[in-house]
């Protein structure tokens, strides 16, 4: 069976390409067009599978755009369970403008599932076995509110670790159940989760430890943009600050953060090196164009420059090699 299996009930083709300008009326002549599978559960299969680890990806998938995206998944080795789905896979617009460097993206909301579809990929889990289980994305338009606390409690009952990314109720509801192992939370997010305002990492880091210690989730990995990320655990936290790099596209930086760290995980990594190979990963990603994703040469790379410091206990130490996180 595969160590990791992620689902995506909503995926993407992401269709990245370049222009000088994007000016209103005007038709846009694009060029160095690219095509990528894309959807959170999808970005973190590729990743894990790229840094060499046994992952397979359960997506939803359907129509045309459907076939292609199995199809490219295919191309790059990603092992695929593919629930079939009536409306077809959507498909997202990114465009890269020259002249300013800053990026546009455009992205549908994807097709409406059945209660039907829906039972399908209850059934397509129960019939899974894993170690790690990762549910990342948005959710397609008509999926039912309890779909990601059923899908935590179908994985535990089988005895794999639950690890969530998704926002607002769907991460929320699926905290509450206090069967997460992990949860990948922006700074946003958390403040959402902990009803507070929160401005910058110390803030976060004190919401985050007394969330954990408290609320039944086994770690946060809050991430904070440019400022960097923590990993929060019951008895330590860890803050990590990215390297700095010529960013090109920030698309998918927050799936590969997410994939390094589970990946890290199932190997028994300590926390500090998960967050260091995390933090590696998206800054790796950050590198490429569209949601073509990190490389393991560029991830091993910046590995080295990036050091972690323990924050709490108040004895901190950069860097050290101290216990696993599971």
């Amino acid at each position: 069976m595969p160590s990791i299996v992620t689902l995506t009930v909503n995926p993407t083709i992401d269709d990245t390409s370049e222009a000088e300008l994007v000016r209103p009326v005007h038709k846009i002549r694009t060029h160095r067009g690219r095509i990528d599978p894309g959807g959170g559960g999808v970005n973190v299969a590729r990743v894990v599978h790229r840094l060499g680890g046994d992952v397979e990806a359960i997506v939803c998938l359907g129509g045309v755009t459907g076939a292609l995206l199995d199809e490219l998944l295919e191309r790059e080795g990603v092992k695929r369970s593919v629930v079939s789905i009536s409306g077809a896979t959507r498909m997202a617009h990114v465009v890269f403008e020259t002249a300013t460097g800053q990026e546009y993206r455009f992205v549908p909301e994807g097709p409406t599932l059945s209660e039907e579809e829906q039972n399908a990929c209850f059934k397509r889990v129960e019939e899974t076995e894993c170690d790690y289980f990762v549910a990342s994305g948005s959710l397609a338009p008509g999926v039912s509110e309890d779909f990601y606390p059923r899908i935590a409690e179908m994985v535990t009952k089988k005895g794999a670790k639950f690890v969530l990314d998704t926002s607002g109720l769907h991460l929320s509801r699926t905290l509450a159940r206090n069967n997460v192992l992990l949860a990948k939370p922006s700074l946003g997010e958390l403040g959402s989760i902990v009803g507070q305002d929160l401005h910058g990492p110390k803030a976060a880091a004190v919401a985050a430890r007394e969330y954990v210690q408290h609320d039944g989730v086994g770690m946060l990995a809050v991430t904070l943009g440019r400022h960097g990320a923590l990993l929060v655990t019951p008895e330590e936290t860890h803050f990590c600050r990215p390297p700095e790099v010529k960013t090109r596209s920030a698309s998918g930086a927050g799936d590969s953060f997410l994939a390094a760290m589970v990946l890290a995980i199932s190997q028994g990594k300590a926390p500090e090196d998960a967050l260091r190979l995390a933090t590696a990963s998206g800054a790796a990603t950050a590198l490429t164009p569209g949601t073509a994703l990190c490389y393991p040469e560029d991830v091993e790379g910046l590995y080295e420059e990036i050091a972690t410091q323990r924050i709490w206990p108040a004895d901190a130490q950069k860097g050290g090699r101290r216990r696993s996180v599971a």
